[in-house]
């Protein structure tokens, strides 16, 4: 009986997830036709180039900015993206060039802003009152409080165009005969500066949540009871008090990795970063439909997924929750 109780529901979360991933493609489709102007007028805007109606009406019917909600679904089930308009290049082959990027930032950041978080928050909440957690705390409020846009052109302007200690743009250093190793320290080198921006960004709401939610947690009978075996105090602190604020935290770890694709716009537009939130930006600006499309599409299932797996993580850290279904 309790099988069938779970695999009714498992069946009804997959339901769910096919109508929304359903509805994500039309959005996907819908959402960039509400930007107002399209790729012709933004390319020929401020061209000395006069065009007459027919010419417009043929340079639309061309770059297919007509076509319907079937035609694109029928192209996505080919596997069929499109063309940028811009470039003339296939779709996925812009999306996999600039990925990888995005990936190596910002998986960077949410991983080490993750880890820092998590054990300054447990650290902080178990020596509670000590001398340095009131510093710490009002340190990372005010952090909390900083946009990442102020923070990247904060560092932008110390390290990179005053000291020159960091690169200014780019991932890495354009046309360079470097071995792979050396290649490896350029990026970096390169890196630094739009990770650390995303650190500050991030590694205060991580350690809040974390020393809240480990406050609450040492307060529990179960870890008064610890304590009163005799168990070691790290063992009592990792083994039975963090491991439930691993929870809160992973909710909030899943839910900013599901964006990683647009996550880190500001900061790559800021450093120049050639990472899927600038061809995003690039693209917008030119009214580069097809792009605006897979990237939108892509945000829209990866957050799916990501909210989907997160029940199964759940069940990893704490089997109770298992158990309760």
């Amino acid at each position: 009986m309790k099988r069938k109780k779970i695999f009714k529901t498992q069946l009804g979360i997959a339901a769910t997830f096919c109508l929304a991933a359903i509805l994500m493609i039309y959005v996907s489709y819908a959402l960039p036709r509400f930007l107002p102007g399209d790729f012709v007028t933004a390319m020929y805007a401020g061209s000395e180039v006069t065009l007459s109606p027919e010419q417009e009406a043929d340079l639309r019917n061309y770059f297919n900015e007509n076509q319907g909600f079937g035609e694109y679904l029928f192209k996505l089930l080919r596997l069929d993206w499109g063309y940028s308009y811009a470039f003339f290049t296939p779709v996925s082959v812009l999306f996999f060039e600039a990925l990888p990027w995005t990936l190596l930032l910002l998986g960077s950041a949410y991983l080490l802003s993750f880890g820092i978080g998590f054990i300054l928050g447990v650290e902080t909440a178990w020596r509670r009152k000590g001398p340095w957690e009131k510093g710490l705390v009002g340190g990372m409020m005010v952090l909390e409080g900083i946009p990442e846009m102020i923070t990247g052109v904060v560092l932008l302007l110390v390290f990179a165009f005053h000291l020159g200690w960091f690169p200014a743009a780019g991932a890495d250093t354009a046309y360079a005969e470097i071995y792979f190793w050396e290649w490896i320290l350029d990026v970096g080198h390169h890196l630094t500066l739009p990770l650390v921006t995303l650190l500050i960004a991030y590694i205060p709401g991580n350690f809040l949540l974390a020393r809240n939610s480990m406050s609450m947690v040492i307060k529990a009978p179960f870890i008064i009871t610890a304590r009163a075996k005799g168990l070691p105090p790290r063992r009592i602190r990792y083994a039975h008090a963090a491991r439930n604020v691993l929870l809160p935290l992973m909710t909030r770890f899943g839910l900013r990795f599901a964006f990683m694709v647009t996550g880190a716009l500001i900061v790559e537009r800021i450093y120049a970063y050639p990472g899927v939130g600038t061809l995003l930006f690039n693209a917008i600006q030119v009214r580069d439909l097809p792009v605006i499309q897979w990237v939108v599409l892509v945000s829209s299932l990866m957050v799916l997924l990501i909210i989907l797996s997160l029940e199964w993580v759940y069940r990893f850290i704490d089997p109770r929750i298992g158990q309760a279904g």
